[in-house]
């Protein structure tokens, strides 16, 4: 899978899964200025118009080793430059050791991927837990943290 390919399947996940709950999926939407001056475009913008709250996320993916790598510091950074709740949503095999742990230390990246590599397979599993909890976290869906629990 392609980082267009990639960013995608994270727009179709969200849309798949969680468009119920009252929120849209936008691509490619330009927000400000990112931390050089340039016109900033995310890949993805989930909107709750309802409760006015919003979620930007950024899409890496890397299955091979290459140049992704070097544009990972710029991008967590300049999510932590916005205004706005905004995350790095990463998936494949092909981030340097360096680079992965840059990113799961990070508490502004989660990771996302189809559990099968399919990019048409849309179901919630353990490889889109990290994402499905970011999600709740920021838009207080607190019955995705609760399912399949029982209160005392």
């Amino acid at each position: 899978m392609n980082g267009t390919q990639y960013a995608n399947w994270v727009g179709q996940y969200i849309k798949s899964n969680f468009s119920n709950r009252g929120v849209s999926v936008f691509t490619e939407v330009y927000m400000g200025k990112s931390i050089i001056g340039k016109n900033r475009r995310v890949d993805i913008l989930v909107l709750d118009e309802e409760n006015n709250k919003a979620v930007a996320i950024e899409c890496k993916c890397q299955n091979v080793s290459g140049t992704a790598d070097e544009k990972v510091p710029y991008t967590l950074n300049d999510a932590s430059a916005m205004q706005m709740d905004s995350y790095v949503v990463y998936g494949g095999e092909g981030f340097s050791k360096g680079i992965t742990h840059m990113l799961e230390a990070s508490e502004l990246a989660c990771y996302a991927m189809p559990s099968d590599g399919n990019e048409n397979n849309f179901n919630r599993t353990a490889s889109t837990k990290e994402l499905d909890q970011l999600l709740a976290m920021r838009f207080s869906w607190w019955d995705i943290f609760t399912e399949n629990k029982t209160a005392l």
